[in-house]
């Protein structure tokens, strides 16, 4: 018998959408559109491999605006 795994949610700001394909591709997340902007539905270590490739995505794009890279 499988164990069903918990899922938890976290929201996501508007904007960055190819940011966000990029990462429901990447990592075993759902994404579900709701009034507040976008949220990721998966499992919690998920969730944090998902917020660390955000981040790290927006700092690299703030870099390239502002023309360190």
């Amino acid at each position: 018998m499988q164990e069903e795994k918990e899922e938890f949610q976290m929201g996501i700001p508007k904007g960055g959408e190819a940011m966000l394909a990029h990462a429901y591709e990447k990592f075993d997340i759902k994404l579900e559109q709701t009034e507040f902007g976008p949220k990721v539905i998966g499992e919690y270590d998920e969730l944090v491999k998902v917020k660390e490739f955000l981040a790290n995505a927006i700092k690299e794009r703030l870099e390239e605006l502002e023309g360190n890279k």
